[in-house]
Parts: C-alpha cells; sequence; structure tokens
C-alpha cells in the first residue's frame, strides 16, 4: 500500500457541470498564493479529441472525456483536503464520505493522466499485446516502429483477416518467448 502522506497520488474532484475549467483555473491560483508546489503537482481535465460535421465541414474539436471531473495528483494531507473542497466549483473529493481514494497505476494509464515514454524495449517482428485502447485483447507481431512519435504498428487478426493497426508504445507490452 502506497504511503499517501509522503507519495504523490492521483485523486478525482468531482465539480458542478461545466465548472471543470474554472476548477482548475482555482486551484492552479491556490497553489500559486500559498506555494503549494511541494504538495500538488498536476491539475488536469481529460481530453479526447474528436471530429465533428457541422455545415457539411468537419472540424476537431476538443470534448471533456469525463464531465464534472478534475483530477489531481497530490500529497494528501487534511489541511490540503480543507482547501481544495472549499474551492469554488467542487463539490467534494470522490471517495466514501467525501475523503479521496488514490487511483491505481492501471486507472493512471487508462486515463493518460501521465505521459509515460517508453525508450524503444521493442523491435520490428516481436509478438506483443494490447494491453488499453479499443484494441485490448489483441495479439499481434510488429512490423514497423516510430521512435519519434512512440506508436507502433502492429498486425493484428481481427475478424478472420489480418490488419495493420498503429497503436502507441504505452498501449502494448512484449510477449514472453
Amino acid at each position: 500500500m502506497v504511503d499517501v502522506t509522503t507519495t504523490p497520488c492521483w485523486y478525482i474532484l468531482h465539480t458542478y457541470a461545466g465548472y471543470e475549467s474554472m476548477v482548475k483555473d482555482n486551484l492552479e491560483r491556490l497553489i500559486e498564493n500559498n506555494n503549494l508546489q511541494s504538495m500538488i503537482f498536476d491539475v488536469k481535465i481529460p481530453m479526447e479529441q474528436t471530429i465533428e460535421e457541422k455545415n457539411g465541414k468537419r472540424k476537431i474539436v476538443e470534448r471533456k472525456l469525463l464531465p464534472c471531473y478534475v483530477f489531481i495528483k497530490m500529497i494528501y494531507s487534511n489541511q490540503l483536503w480543507y482547501w481544495i473542497t472549499n474551492t469554488r466549483g467542487v463539490t467534494g473529493f470522490v471517495g466514501p464520505q467525501g475523503r479521496p481514494i488514490p487511483l491505481k497505476e492501471g486507472e493512471i494509464r487508462k486515463m493518460r493522466l501521465e505521459e509515460r515514454v517508453v525508450e524503444g524495449e521493442f523491435a520490428v517482428g516481436d509478438k506483443v499485446s494490447v494491453d488499453a485502447g479499443p484494441l485490448e485483447g489483441f495479439q499481434g507481431t510488429i512490423t514497423e516502429l516510430n521512435d519519434a512519435s512512440q506508436k507502433a504498428k502492429i498486425n493484428i487478426e481481427m475478424f478472420g483477416r489480418a490488419t495493420d493497426v498503429e497503436v502507441e508504445y504505452i498501449q502494448i507490452s512484449k510477449l514472453a518467448e
């Protein structure tokens, strides 16, 4: 078990609908005004890019992945809990009786809260399994690597035929041979 009083962990804040950006700004101001950089490390609103078509024109739009939620990485203390829960727009932490529960490593990876740079531990021809994303559970062979964009092209069998798909390094793991 992680000691939340000394180790920074990710927690989830619940906010009023549409207040996510305002809460993020208020928390960043709280961090700045009270010199809390050593206690609160990051505040994020998970976003996704979607293509929206309007009047025959396509455009890329940023959408909140989880409306009404803001993620915060901090070293937990009762004083911080008090300041954060009294921030305008925050309804409380997600957890029993409003007390936060730190996210697990797997949840952090799935939410992509932290960018994890994976060194080129893969090689063309390696057998890999997809651990995250829409292709989770599939296995395939690496056909191409791009270290600059941290993406790999893998050949998987989907619907009875071999298909090349592009996945990020953090979504795959090498299979033991």
